[in-house]
């Protein structure tokens, strides 16, 4: 080990306030840990557009209590430098481990700093606060949560006072104010901040209610899991107020466990995550399985479909936001519709056909929930925003109960969702989507494959020429600059390759459009063969 690793560790256990990982610590220290030790000195947890996000750990290159103060620290010096102190600032937070405490910590930091702090009195979805800081007039809001991460991740996700999260440059000028906080010793704290809990969700929840009309059907028999998050109680109480059943829980996974124990990982987009949810769907003859992600900001559904194995099938992200955006835009709303690139064309077609002005942005909330005169927006991610008036960001829990609505009316007329997405192939053509992931232990690889597809691109993808490439890292006059590549292909096909912006990967996204007569099951087995086909063209070509 050397001297200079070993001075950085001993620096950082004389300032860290927490037993826990200053135990951690020395003890790596005592076994003469260096690999491990270099992981964690070997650079600074990076604050970007999603904030922090990292293995909860000692170090400068986890989440900590000392990067946590710091993070705050810098925040509340930015919002001053910008004058933003006439409101509080709203803190939120799940139930991972440490999130009560990271949540403290900010809270008290911000007081330190003279600012105003308002802290959730308990856990609580992330949407919550998106909602909050429009109905408190708060100045900024921040919800310690790694979304659907692995159990050991935390992170720190970071909203302004219109309810968004922040972009460029807002990310860089707090990042370079976190940079500029000297010892730890120094940031002021102090311990007089409010607290909010029922008037701030009863408020949520009332708002939720209204979106269901009072002569909405409502029969409905529903499964439902938070997948040990924080998403249960309001759920159950939206469900409530909105007048239908209260789902029947998966008991497993009901209650906030910060380890996850009955999944790998932690997401209803991974293989298995959803699959207790389903048994108990099969055992009491539910009309439809709903999910959320632990934060409660995404929404996953799964539909019966005897075609499938198991008699059931989730949704992919795409096809249930084409469904919500045929239900909210087929009344014509005066406003936009959103998506992000990555997500399906279809959007932008439903929006065309209701003379609906339709948008597409970079991937992420932080650009969706921001268009001007947004009234739907999506990304195929499962994150849906259907109440963008109340909350700029996607929302699980409001998600949740419209889906409801529509499975009723639907139920109610003698149809299922998939009868719905037969009608949007048919009236559109059938838009089908999968996706290519490539998760790596080394970043390096994710750039290695960024530039391979840069120095050769492919000229055919499966059937389909490659029509057209937009390398995004350059930008438009539409979209910021970012690093990712869009393949424009024939018979409108399209694929778009990116880093992931959250986790170690690198991310493709596929699609193809069949037209469609009357025999959509064919369309799909069609569609289902071209994607296959491309997406080994498309592996091949980036060597992963």
């Amino acid at each position: 080990m050397t001297d200079d690793l070993k001075a950085a560790a001993e620096a950082w256990l004389s300032e860290d306030p927490d037993p826990d990982t200053r135990a951690e610590l020395q003890a790596l220290l005592d076994a003469g840990e260096t690999a491990e030790l270099a992981d964690r000195f070997s650079g600074t947890l990076e604050f970007g557009t999603a904030g922090l996000r990292g293995a909860v750990g000692a170090g400068p290159n986890r989440m900590n209590r000392v990067v946590v103060i710091r993070a705050a620290a810098g925040l509340a010096a930015y919002l001053k430098a910008k004058g933003l102190t006439d409101g509080p600032v709203l803190i939120g937070y799940d139930a991972r481990h440490k999130s009560d405490v990271f949540a403290q910590d900010t809270a008290a930091v911000m007081r330190g700093a003279g600012l105003d702090a308002v802290l959730l009195d308990r856990p609580a979805p992330t949407p919550v606060v998106a909602f909050g800081i429009g109905h408190l007039h708060a100045v900024a809001g921040v919800v310690v949560t790694a979304s659907h991460n692995p159990p050991q991740d935390n992170g720190y996700k970071v909203y302004l006072g219109d309810g968004s999260q922040i972009v460029p440059p807002a990310d860089a000028e707090i990042a370079a104010a976190i940079a500029a906080v000297g010892p730890l010793a120094d940031v002021p704290r102090g311990d007089d901040w409010q607290t909010t809990g029922d008037d701030l969700l009863n408020a949520y929840l009332d708002r939720i209610a209204q979106l269901v009309p009072a002569d909405a059907p409502r029969d409905l028999n529903v499964a439902y899991t938070p997948l040990h998050g924080v998403g249960r109680t309001l759920v159950e109480a939206a469900v409530a107020r909105a007048g239908f059943a209260v789902p029947q829980v998966v008991a497993s996974q009901a209650d906030p466990d910060p380890d996850f124990p009955t999944v790998s990982f932690p997401n209803p987009e991974e293989p298995g995550a959803i699959d207790a949810a389903l048994e108990l769907a099969r055992s009491m003859d539910a009309d439809i399985a709903v999910a959320n992600d632990p934060d409660a900001d995404r929404c996953a559904v799964a539909v019966p479909d005897a075609a499938a194995a198991g008699g059931w099938r989730m949704l992919r992200g795409d096809e249930l936001g084409a469904l919500l955006g045929e239900f909210l835009l087929s009344s014509r709303p005066d406003g936009v519709a959103a998506c992000s690139i990555v997500s399906s064309s279809l959007l932008g077609k439903i929006a065309a056909s209701y003379g609906v002005r339709y948008v597409e942005t970079l991937t992420g909330f932080k650009w969706i929930g921001r268009v001007p005169e947004l009234v739907f927006g999506y990304e195929e991610a499962l994150g849906y925003c259907v109440d963008p008036a109340a909350v700029k960001d996607k929302d699980g829990v409001s998600t949740l109960v419209r889906v409801l609505q529509l499975a009723a009316q639907a139920k109610a007329a003698g149809r299922t969702l998939l009868d719905l997405l037969d009608d949007l192939a048919v009236k559109h053509g059938l838009h089908a989507t999968d996706q290519l992931s490539a998760r790596v232990d080394d970043l390096s690889l994710i750039a290695q494959a960024m530039d391979r597809l840069r120095a050769a691109p492919p000229t055919a993808l499966g059937a389909y020429a490659v029509e057209r490439i937009d390398d995004l890292s350059k930008g438009s006059e539409s979209l910021p600059p970012t690093d990712g590549l869009r393949y424009t292909l024939s018979d409108g096909a399209r694929v778009v390759v990116r880093p992931s912006g959250t986790e170690p990967k690198l991310k493709c996204y596929l699609e193809v459009v069949v037209p469609v007569t009357t025999d959509v099951p064919a369309a799909r087995a069609q569609a289902a063969t071209a994607l296959a086909a491309v997406k080994s063209d498309l592996a091949a070509a980036a060597g992963i």
